[in-house]
């Protein structure tokens, strides 16, 4: 473990949470039973912008079937009503050919912890639980579903020299 910045330069994938990380935690139950989130835009650019530069992510998630978002965006490892999530994250790096130290994983809660110790970055939110942010090498000055992914995947980005510049082509937004 050296400098957080040349560390970061070496990520190549990511791996989030999805409840506490790519949304602020709440979820809104309609009368027909279905659980709504609300998921920050930004993050998905930084993300789309990923995906087309080659970087690998991966949603690994102990909640229900968000893989209508996920697709959108373009993620095509998804695992949900994950409760193993070390397993998901091994199965991961065999699928990309890839040691866990290129890998930064975003957890903010106790189910995170065990995967967040076999990486090489791990990070989370400002509002994460207090054990998830005693093990990080980075906590995001935004909360979760506020730009804490956006925050994160552009740091890596920007170190790798990978982030977007003047010139490029603009990433089509998602129809919703």
């Amino acid at each position: 473990m050296g400098n957080f910045k040349e560390d970061i330069a070496r990520i190549r994938a990511f791996v989030f949470d999805v409840d506490g990380v790519m949304t602020d935690g709440g979820i809104t139950v309609t009368p027909e039973g279905e659980f709504l989130r609300t998921f920050y835009a930004k993050d998905g650019y930084a993300l789309s912008l990923a995906l087309k530069k080659g970087y690998r992510i991966a949603i690994i998630t102990g909640a229900g079937n968000d893989q209508v978002r996920f697709d959108m965006i373009g993620i095509e490892h998804v695992y949900t009503n994950c409760h193993h999530k070390l397993k998901a994250l091994h199965e991961l790096c065999g699928i990309w050919s890839m040691e866990p130290d290129e890998i930064m994983y975003m957890g903010d809660d106790v189910p995170d912890l065990e995967p967040m110790t076999h990486v090489g970055m791990p990070v989370c939110p400002a509002d994460a639980a207090m054990e998830v942010i005693g093990i990080s090498r980075y906590v995001s000055q935004f909360n979760g579903g506020a730009g804490c992914v956006r925050d994160v995947v552009e740091q890596v980005m920007r170190a790798r020299g990978d982030w977007y510049k003047l010139g490029d082509e603009p990433i089509p937004v998602a129809s919703r």
